[in-house]
């Protein structure tokens, strides 16, 4: 017999740290200190990279590796979500972070204001160590030429305004906004809604009746009614969640800026009442970063509710204030969904839809602020009272964000069905001295381009216009988000749809390939003297029909309206 060797057991090396570079002590105290009161979870890696970034003005290696310890995440993971989003700023651990960054909106109507000779100015004039960069909206289009000091923003900015906030470190943000506090709005009879509906002074059957009778759409873009998503989020097994998309990316959008800024509880009360109504358990506000003094209001407002909140604490959601990073595509629900879990703002697949599977895998009521701002006045006054508001055969209240070539740009209440001239002449204060309409955006940078010969179509969504009637949709655009741009006979068409192009190609999240590649190469279709048809074409249905989501499914808009409606300005 062979003598039998007993069985060994393959030494296994182990590593003794993780893969990637090791962090250094001062590394480690350095984030530990920095992200103190921040609870080492994974979602909440967008809130920790603010904290490094706010206080170093970069993200640098060490850093980031001592964040992914802190967090047990690989360093991969770390450094895909920080070099995703457009805020956060990479250096190597030797790099000289700049003493601050100047970000001049270059978008539409910043540009139309002059926003490209203020940077060259800029670059020409700031201290050696301040960056100046080109960014895309800041949502201060009423405001332009607008720019951030660091998180100081400042509308209608000049030269001398920007060198003198650098010279007086007036980096942080601006005083915060004068708005309605919570004593004051308590006493304005603030809240009261809340505590029927806990007391069972109000049912939710009849909140639900009200808001039915409304035809309150979703706001935020998509128009979706309103009552019809809270059915269906409230025949979902609990528990459900609630996010409050306030993240309005879109050229030329502000509206929802405007309201936080005046009147933080409307909003509060909303999402409260919705809460109630659909039973939910958990709630984000996702606010996008550009809005800096808005943020220290609203986390100022919601402090004082949860103080002395009106219902009992424990019949209250858990509210948590998430922080965006300069990402468009988040304003996609689904893209914003990744956000908060602590993730790359990539739009999910659908179906399944957010209202079935949303946030950490939960159904998911998904709403824009001004549609949650429009709850009380609809159940106080009643949903007729909102639809009886109208004209074309529309119904309800719009707020529109106009900026551009008119007297007085910034945010109007108008009925529902309103044409853009109307808007202009009775809203707007008429155009601007020596301008003549020529064009308009009727929904921001996704809703194409109309040429003032149909300043008579109503600006609304077109799900249930009256029969016959001539729509924006008849003319391949929409109202979306309702920012409406004004050009004039000193613009061009052309000139406009080019710089949303480069819009559209900055902000391409990237994960299809046909927006990721074909915003980049509309961008230079549209640059020749002459446009390529034909190639147009392929491209635009390509893109249609193949995006993931609506970023790359409307980014053609602007490109096929000029050739549509401006033909002259493409084509010898």
């Amino acid at each position: 017999m062979h003598d039998v060797k007993p069985a060994t057991t393959p030494i296994r090396w182990v590593r003794p740290t993780p893969k990637g570079r090791v962090p250094t002590p001062d590394a480690r105290l350095r984030v530990t200190t920095l992200c103190e009161g921040l609870a080492p979870r994974r979602d909440l890696l967008i809130e920790h990279l603010h904290r490094l970034q706010d206080a170093e003005q970069g993200l640098r290696p060490l850093h980031l590796a001592a964040l992914a310890e802190r967090l047990r995440l690989t360093q991969a993971e770390v450094f895909e979500v920080a070099s995703f989003y457009h805020h956060f700023r990479l250096l190597t651990d030797d790099e000289p972070a700049p003493i601050a960054t100047v970000r001049v909106c270059t978008s539409l109507s910043c540009t139309m204001a002059g926003a490209s000779r203020l940077r060259d100015e800029l670059q020409r004039q700031v201290p050696s160590g301040v960056s100046v960069e080109e960014v895309p909206c800041i949502g201060r289009c009423h405001q332009a030429p607008a720019v951030c000091v660091g998180q100081h923003e400042q509308g209608k900015a000049q030269v001398p305004q920007v060198l003198q906030a650098l010279a007086e470190g007036h980096t942080g943000p601006r005083p915060l906004p004068d708005a309605v506090g919570y004593a004051d709005y308590r006493a304005q009879g603030g809240y009261r809604l809340v505590q029927d509906l806990h007391h069972g002074r109000q049912s939710a059957e009849a909140v639900m009746r009200e808001l039915q009778a409304s035809g309150l759409r979703g706001l935020g873009g998509a128009g979706f009614p309103s009552g019809r998503k809270w059915d269906l989020v409230r025949a979902q097994p609990a528990p459900r969640h609630l996010v409050v998309n306030i993240d309005e990316g879109e050229v030329g959008t502000f509206k929802d800026g405007h309201l936080l800024s005046s009147d933080p509880h409307r909003l509060l009360e909303g999402l409260l009442v919705a809460t109630q109504v659909v039973g939910i358990a958990r709630v984000w506000i996702y606010l996008r970063d550009e809005y800096h003094a808005a943020r220290g209001l609203l986390e100022r407002e919601l402090q004082a509710l949860l103080a002395d909140p009106p219902i009992p604490a424990e019949a209250l959601p858990l509210i948590e204030l998430r922080r965006g990073a300069g990402a468009y595509i988040c304003g996609e629900e689904s893209a914003m969904i990744e956000s908060v879990e602590g993730k790359r703002g990539l739009p999910r697949l659908r179906p399944p839809y957010v209202a079935e599977v949303g946030v950490f895998g939960r159904p998911t009521l998904a709403h824009n602020l001004e549609t949650l701002h429009w709850i009380r006045d609809i159940v106080e006054r009643g949903g007729a009272w909102f639809a009886s508001h109208g004209r074309r055969g529309r119904s309800g209240l719009r707020r529109f964000s106009v900026s551009g070539r008119v007297r007085r740009p910034g945010v109007h209440l108008a009925p529902a069905g309103i044409s853009v001239r109307e808007l202009i002449d009775e809203y707007a204060g008429g155009m601007a001295e020596g301008h003549e309409l020529y064009a308009y955006l009727p929904g921001g940078a996704s809703g194409g381009i109309l040429p003032a010969a149909l300043a008579h179509l109503p600006l609304d969504f077109d799900g249930g216009a009256p029969p016959g009637q001539e729509t924006l949709a008849s003319h391949g655009c929409f109202v979306g988000s309702m920012a409406v741009v004004v050009l004039s006979q000193a613009d061009r068409a052309r000139d406009a749809a080019i710089n949303l192009m480069q819009f559209f190609e900055h902000e391409s999240c990237g994960q299809c390939t046909p927006c990721r590649e074909g915003t980049g190469q509309a961008a230079r279709l549209m640059a020749a003297p002459v446009w390529d048809a034909a190639l147009m074409d392929d491209l635009s249905f390509v893109m249609r029909e193949a995006s993931i989501c609506g970023l790359g499914q409307a980014a053609p808009n602007p490109m096929d309206s000029v050739r549509r409606h401006f033909p002259q300005e493409v084509s010898r």
